[in-house]
Order: structure tokens, then sequence, then C-alpha cells
């Protein structure tokens, strides 16, 4: 099972899929496995629900990596496990800090009013700062496994995507037309109505800032830092599509499931990604026969209640079935498929992580 999820010796594990199938706790589940057995884990979540870290134990919300503790688990675990979840704006104050050519245009930029509303929007900009923090945990080179933790399919894919649109948002015509004076801009030759009204509309829809002059003022001090933004952003791509980094997608054996999956491979092959392996969650543990119920010490009538609800609950395994083989036919040639089993409720501590995380196994 490790080998196939990557968490034996791969570095990176991304674990994508519809909302509500268990992203969270399955991602959880796998880097505390991977820690219990020797390895030194990060596990960062870009869900703004706080039930990663919950169900880790913290009370906090760090947006820096905060040690789990594991010795209730086991006092001698060689591996270690931290975990955080994204803070978009943090991240972004950080980048500008690192890439900002004096502490002047610092100051500048972190104090400009549509800087503070871009870095406060969690649409788009939280999709690229999700990018912009992986990669500083990877080039921090202290951890040897990294599982992250997406939102729902749609938004998720927009996060692979993110270092692609930003590497065609800062080559693009329209950013330099942008930072050009405003009698440029509004010139006779109207330059400003093609490619640049376009760049200020992709603005609009992550911060609601609208402003020509403010737009133009926030781009000229951003100017000086493209190279950094773009190196960066190669850097993401290069990482996510690593020999050792493996997508992993989640399901549950579920008819809509099947629908939202198939969806999620086309925009992958779209990106020119593909699945590294398929979890189905939740799914029916093993139930028992017929003559395990005839031959166990029972009351006759509690006997036919009992017969009677292992065949409804037969019904709904061979349903469960079916779900699975289209799930399955769904994963291009050779990538495995495992399941974990249903345990009865949420996780409330890290031994029920370690049940799930133990639960995995090929599906037959």
């Amino acid at each position: 099972m490790s080998a196939a999820l990557g968490l034996a010796a791969g570095r990176l594990v991304i674990c994508l899929g519809p909302g509500g199938v268990g992203k969270t706790t399955i991602g959880a589940a796998l880097a505390l496995e991977a820690a219990l057995s020797g390895r030194a884990v990060d596990v960062m979540t870009i869900d703004p629900a706080p039930r990663l870290l919950d169900t880790l134990g913290l009370q906090s919300r760090p947006a820096t990596p905060h040690d789990v503790p594991l010795t209730a688990l086991t006092p001698q675990c060689g591996g270690r496990l931290r975990a955080l979840r994204l803070d978009p704006k943090r991240m972004f104050d950080r980048l500008i800090e690192r890439y900002a050519p004096s502490a002047a245009a610092r100051d500048a930029i972190l104090g400009d009013r549509i800087y503070r509303g871009l870095s406060a929007a969690l649409a788009g900009v939280a999709d690229y700062m999700a990018a912009e923090q992986l990669l500083d945990l990877w080039l921090d080179g202290v951890s040897d496994l990294i599982v992250l933790d997406t939102p729902p399919a749609h938004e998720a894919i927009d996060f692979l995507d993110a270092p692609r649109r930003m590497l065609e948002l800062l080559s693009s015509r329209a950013l330099t037309l942008l930072g050009a004076s405003r009698e440029m801009v509004r010139g006779p030759l109207g330059i400003f109505d093609f490619a640049a009204r376009a760049v200020l509309a992709a603005f609009d829809r992550l911060s609601g800032l609208h402003l020509l002059a403010d737009v133009q003022t926030f781009v000229r001090r951003l100017e000086g830092m493209y190279a950094g933004f773009a190196e960066r952003a190669v850097q993401v791509q290069t990482l996510i599509r690593e020999p050792t980094s493996t997508l992993v997608l989640i399901a549950t054996a579920e008819p809509q499931r099947v629908d939202q999956t198939r969806e999620f491979v086309s925009s992958l092959n779209r990106l020119g990604l593909r699945p590294g392996a398929l979890i189905i969650n939740r799914v029916m543990p093993p139930l028992p026969d017929v003559e395990e119920i005839q031959r166990a010490r029972l009351p006759a009538a509690l006997k036919r209640k009992l017969q009677r609800n292992l065949a409804d609950f037969n019904a709904l395994k061979a349903r469960e079935t079916t779900w699975l083989e289209r799930l399955r036919e769904l994963m291009p040639e050779r990538v495995p498929m495992l399941v974990a089993e249903d345990l009865g409720g949420e996780p409330d501590t890290l031994k029920d992580l370690v049940c799930i995380a133990r639960s995995l196994r090929m599906a037959g």
C-alpha cells in the first residue's frame, strides 16, 4: 500500500477529489502512517475548514508547520509529523518581503490598497499562494514527504493550474501596458481597450477593485519582482510533475462520484497530468455469511432478524461493487485502486487515523 501511494519513498502526495469524500481525513491518515513508519512528514491543507488540524489534535490554527505529538501512539517513533493550514495573505506578504528590491518598495506594496484587497481575496490568489507554500516546504529540505490536502475538485484543478496561469500573466503584453503611463493607455490609439482590459477584469474577479490609476500604481510597484515570481512558478510546475510526486484521487462508491471523478480525470489530462492512485473511501467492511449466523448460539428469532439484515446489506454491497467497478474503469492503465473501510464515524483521535490508514488495501 505504501509503495502504491508514494508513502515509502515518494516526496509529495497530493490528495484530490470531489467535496465530501474524506480527502482531509485520508490525507491526514496517509501522513500519519508515513510518519509512524519513520519518515519526516509535513501535511498541509488549503481547505478553509479546520477539520484536519482538529483531527490531528491541534487547538490553534497554525500557518507555519506545527509538530503533532506522536508519543501517545508509540513512544519510540523514528519519524515526525508537522501540520499547517494555508494562510494566503501571510504567504503573499512573505513573498513581497522576500522579493521587494528595497525596504521602501516592500512597505509601499504592503501598504497599497490594491494589494491589501488582492491579498485578502480567497479566489485565485489562494491557489497561487498554496503553490508558493508548497514550494517553501519543499525547498526547506527538512521533510522526507509532503502530503497536501486540497479543496473540492474544481478548486483543486485551479491549484494545479495556478503556476501556468501566473506565468501567462507575467509574460502577457497586457500586464506591461498596465504599468504604462496613463497618457499612453488612454491615448488616441486606445491600446488599453484590447489586452489591458482583460487583465483589469482579472483583478476585478480577484479583489473586486477596479480603479485604473490604483491598479497601474500597484503593477508598477511589482515590476521588479516578476522574475522571482516566474522562477518559482516554474519550480512548482516541475515539482508537481516529478517522478517522486503522486496525485491521489479520492472518491466514494456512489453514482454521483463516478461522474465527478470522470470530469476530474479529464481535467488532469488537459493539464498533462495523470493520477498515480485512486482511493475509494468509506467502503463497506466484509460481511459475515449466513452459516456464521446459523452457527451462533442465539435465539431463533434473533437469528432470523440477523439473516434479513444480512440480505439487505448484501444488496447494498452488490450495488457498491457496481460503482467500484465503474470507478476502476475511469482510471488509466496500471493506476492502482485502493479501498478504505467505513469505520462507522468521523475520526476524533490519532488512533482513529491510524485505523483508517491500516484499513487501506488494494481493491479486489
